[in-house]
């Protein structure tokens, strides 16, 4: 796997826009990718709610420091849209999040000849990763399904482009929603069963959201009820903002931790470039670790 080098140079395109008549609407990105290299990997990267494409870059940069190129785009929920709980619209997003990920995958090649790096990049080892929300989304594109009112799953989103994935802090199966989720996020009722494309879950020990009336193991649903391979990692001291991935000095961050965010980030690059191929150096040290010295994570594998 290329180390991390904090002298390289990491180039940022945006907007770029997704040629995508079928959505009916403009969709664009932000493409990321060090300066040199060839054969590089790709990530697509879904916001959590309310974020864009100019957030999450403290993971971003360093995922493209590791080697790959990062496609981010801007969901219909961003706070730029003004899109709110009781906007008409905002019952739809879960759904169209998804389509904003399978025309970026359909289009992969076109988007990043835009940005200037398809001749370096690598499609055919293309990753997801998510947060919160995005994890959610990215998930349904792993083979996840959302299951109705009747408890029956729907359709199958799963995206034959996509070779593994990571979700940080996916939320988990939907038997304990509070009363607000239920009416507004009805959606958030994932079957993990037919989850089988190869992920990591990355869940926080502190993390206990007000969407579920469970703790913080709501979060680690889609490690165990999803099939192998799959990978947990539990960072103990972790909160939903896992340290402050979406930015530095960031509003919403509850549990400020650069160190953190480093660790959550080349892990995610460690387990996509074993994952994609065919460097496994760095993974296979942390799966041969299992906890750190101190406790403050785990990491199991099925």
């Amino acid at each position: 796997m290329p180390s991390h080098s904090p002298g390289r140079q990491i180039v940022s395109i945006k907007p770029v826009t997704v040629p995508t008549p079928e959505l009916g609407r403009d969709l664009q990105v932000r493409v990321t990718a060090p300066r040199s290299g060839a054969d590089l990997p790709v990530i697509v990267f879904s916001h959590g709610n309310a974020w864009s494409m100019d957030g999450y870059q403290p993971l971003v940069e360093r995922w493209a420091d590791a080697g790959f190129v990062v496609v981010q785009p801007t969901h219909p929920d961003s706070r730029r849209n003004t899109i709110g709980w009781d906007d008409p619209a905002f019952a739809r997003i879960w759904r169209v999040r998804i389509d904003d990920l399978h025309a970026i995958l359909d289009h992969l090649r076109d988007v990043l000849d835009r940005a200037g790096v398809e001749n370096r990049a690598d499609c055919e080892r293309t990753a997801l990763v998510g947060h919160s929300w995005g994890a959610q989304t990215v998930g349904a594109v792993l083979g996840a399904r959302v299951l109705d009112a009747e408890g029956l799953p729907g359709e199958d989103f799963s995206h034959p482009g996509v070779s593994a994935g990571a979700l940080i802090t996916a939320a988990g199966t939907g038997d304990t929603l509070t009363p607000f989720t239920a009416e507004h996020l009805p959606f958030m009722r994932p079957d993990f069963s037919t989850m089988t494309t190869p992920a990591l879950i990355i869940s926080g020990g502190k993390d206990q959201s007000q969407l579920s009336t469970r703790g913080p193991e709501w979060f680690t649903d889609a490690y165990h009820l999803a099939p192998a391979p799959k990978s947990l990692l539990t960072i103990a001291e972790a909160e939903h903002t896992m340290g402050g991935i979406a930015g530095e000095a960031v509003a919403e961050t509850t549990d400020e931790n650069p160190a953190r965010v480093t660790f959550v980030a080349d892990t995610i690059a460690a387990y996509l470039h074993a994952a994609l191929g065919p460097d496994d150096t760095r993974w296979t040290a942390l799966g041969d670790s299992g906890t750190n010295e101190g406790g403050n994570w785990t990491l199991t594998s099925k």
